[in-house]
């Protein structure tokens, strides 16, 4: 069986992580690759005038590679809202010889925009304050609704990619539906 990389895309807050810890939880062996939990171990994250994403990225495709090369899957909860930024991932992907898989979570606009901002309202943790903190600066619902309507370009460009409907509180079913577009069974 070929090693693949599961690509959870959608808006922020829709459950692209907790999904893919739930996926990891039930399939052994495979990587979460949770690249905002990687940016947080990176010194100087918070500070908006240091450039810590490439060094992340970085980081980020080596643990890919690795993961790949021993025959096991990889799960990417990560919005990319430009069809180049999946195409240059799928690409990373297929040159190590795995699978793309392209699950795109999508609610309603506006939901998806209020499960974002209720997640962060109510958090301690320090990543999500800080971005809920620099989207509120740079537009708030305005920035969430274009990252939204980008996503849905994307979707549009990338037939391949399967879209899920992620329902608020409904972990175990989209769960179920996440697993089904990936031509497997609930576990």
């Amino acid at each position: 069986m070929v090693a693949r990389l599961i690509h959870l895309n959608g808006p922020p807050g829709i459950g692209k992580s907790t999904l893919a810890a739930v996926y990891v939880d039930r399939h052994p062996g495979a990587l979460h690759l949770d690249i905002d939990g990687l940016h947080r171990l990176v010194g100087g994250w918070e500070d908006e005038e240091t450039d810590t994403w490439p060094v992340v990225w970085e980081l980020g495709r080596a643990m890919v590679a690795a993961h790949l090369r021993g025959g096991r899957d990889v799960v990417l909860p990560h919005f990319f809202g430009q069809v180049e930024e999946v195409e240059s991932f799928e690409g990373f992907v297929r040159e190590h010889g795995a699978d793309f898989v392209e699950v795109v979570l999508l609610d309603d606009r506006a939901v998806a925009v209020e499960r974002f901002n209720h997640r962060a309202r109510g958090s301690v943790d320090p990543w999500v304050r800080h971005h809920f903190r620099l989207i509120g600066v740079n537009g708030g619902s305005v920035v969430l609704e274009g990252m939204y309507d980008r996503l849905l370009e994307v979707v549009r460009m990338r037939p391949g990619a399967v879209v899920v409907r992620s329902v608020v509180g409904e972990v175990q079913e989209t769960y179920g539906l996440v697993v089904a577009a990936l031509g497997e069974t609930v576990s």
